[in-house]
């Protein structure tokens, strides 16, 4: 009969665990301490151990790396309660075979039970990093596929694309994947491929050499090199061009680069991150997008979900913004439960970044030290009022506000600004007209001419709004 060790504070799972494993015909030895563990350990020899974090007497992570070193040969499954990617990330570089957040789905857990003692001998032992400073925040069911998807690729190079609304997260994601992987020690590099004029992408991905086209006036690096020995991070992939996704195509089969006007071949070692709040597979049928880019990118995808989806980290979200806040120079607030519960009753389409910046004005404006729902509902309204507002001075805030959030680079500021707002307003101009160009170009009063190569560029599609 195969031995198996659970390491188990808390009764009701390690019975339940038991006898779902007794079923399978293992033979369990429980303890429910880390000094019971050694113990057992010392006793005898098993073939996985299942072991949760915080025990009785301290936490059941930190010597794993002892216990590992002691008995390569045997498998362990981490399970916690401690639902975040810390915790994650520790239980992987710790050589964990798998890492079960609580709740767990009894039927994975018998499953990887079964796959671990299969692999016997298979244990990756790694030393522990520091993994202070977490960018993600959130214990929510929804999140922990997230983080397991995350300690999967931090070891391997397979390009990752990342999936969710705007303001989900979704760079926040690609930074983690490359501050926890194995390339955090080279550069991480992130474009936004939405704010890249169609004419400006290939000398802004691939470099450019001096002469190549008017203005090139010295030999420019482009990002690809730029992340030689890191990551490079592709923003809103979902809006690049036609011909750009054929030269991005072209790099990521070859490995290989050349700068514009040059004759040499460059090989590129950069990990590929991208990420879109658009569905690509529409775009695909419709022809704006490259299907074989595709499956070169979606070779790992992580969806994010919105923030309405995952309402129970956002206390936790929210006290965190106020934290931040505080670190920031605002003032240091606290909030009360009620209007904990005022903010989780909310639709959040703006999602995490809208949370974060409402957090920013209550820190800001709030009266008392201690935030209620009065300053809540006031904070709210103000808000609301704002997204009805049509006035000039209410789009002037909107642009304020979304230069705020995003932060543009030094030299792509008005290129990004123009991305981010022309094509909704191309957008809107097609839905006013059910896609009819010549009155979609009186209606913003340009030429047809430079109607169409704008929507084109954008990637917009006139029969799509007939």
């Amino acid at each position: 009969m195969t031995d198996i060790l659970l390491v188990e504070d808390d009764a009701a799972i390690a019975t339940v665990v038991t006898a779902a494993l007794e079923d399978e015909g293992y033979r369990i030895e429980h303890r429910t301490s880390i000094a019971g563990r050694n113990e057992a350990l010392g006793q005898g020899t098993f073939a996985a151990m299942l072991t949760d974090v915080m025990l009785d007497d301290g936490d059941g992570i930190e010597s794993l790396g002892e216990v590992s070193a002691a008995n390569p040969d045997m498998p362990i499954i981490i399970l916690s309660a401690q639902n975040t990617l810390d915790t994650a990330v520790r239980a992987t570089e710790t050589g964990a075979f798998e890492y079960f957040p609580k709740p767990f789905d009894l039927d994975d857990l018998v499953r990887a039970v079964s796959q671990a003692v299969g692999s016997r001998g298979g244990s990756d032992l790694t030393e522990a990093s520091d993994t202070d400073g977490m960018p993600l925040v959130g214990r929510s069911q929804a999140m922990q596929g997230v983080y397991r998807m995350i300690t999967r690729v931090l070891r391997n190079n397979l390009t990752v694309l990342i999936l969710g609304e705007s303001g989900t997260g979704k760079e926040l994601v690609a930074e983690a994947i490359h501050q926890l992987g194995h390339r955090k020690t080279g550069p991480f590099v992130a474009v936004n491929s939405a704010a890249i004029p169609s004419d400006l992408i290939e000398s802004e991905l691939f470099g450019h050499e001096k002469g190549a086209f008017t203005g090139a006036v010295a030999q420019s690096i482009g990002k690809f090199e730029q992340a030689n020995g890191g990551t490079l991070f592709l923003d809103e992939i979902g809006d690049m061009p036609l011909d750009a996704q054929t030269r991005l195509l072209r790099a990521l089969q070859s490995g290989r680069i050349r700068r514009v006007g040059g004759r040499q071949e460059i090989e590129i070692d950069v990990r590929i991150v991208t990420a879109t709040n658009r569905d690509l597979k529409p775009m695909i049928a419709a022809g704006t997008f490259r299907e074989d880019l595709f499956y070169r990118l979606n070779v790992v995808p992580i969806q994010l979900p919105p923030l309405r989806e995952r309402r129970d980290d956002i206390e936790a979200l929210a006290k965190h913004f106020l934290i931040v806040a505080t670190q920031e120079g605002l003032p240091a607030r606290q909030i009360d439960d009620e209007a904990i519960g005022l903010l989780s009753e909310q639709s959040w389409p703006g999602n995490v970044r809208e949370l974060r910046n409402t957090m920013f004005r209550l820190a800001l404006l709030a009266r008392d030290e201690i935030i209620g729902t009065e300053g809540v509902r006031e904070i709210m309204e103000d808000e609301a009022l704002a997204h009805l507002s049509s006035t000039a001075g209410g789009l002037q805030m909107a642009v304020a506000d979304w230069l705020q959030q995003e932060q543009p680079a030094a030299g792509a500021v008005y290129h990004a600004a123009q991305a981010a707002f022309e094509k909704p307003l191309f957008e809107w101009a097609m839905q006013q007209t059910a896609g009819n160009q010549l009155k979609s170009a009186r209606l913003l009063g340009i030429n047809r001419n430079t109607l169409r190569k704008r929507l084109s560029d954008l990637g917009i599609r006139p029969d799509e709004f007939a």
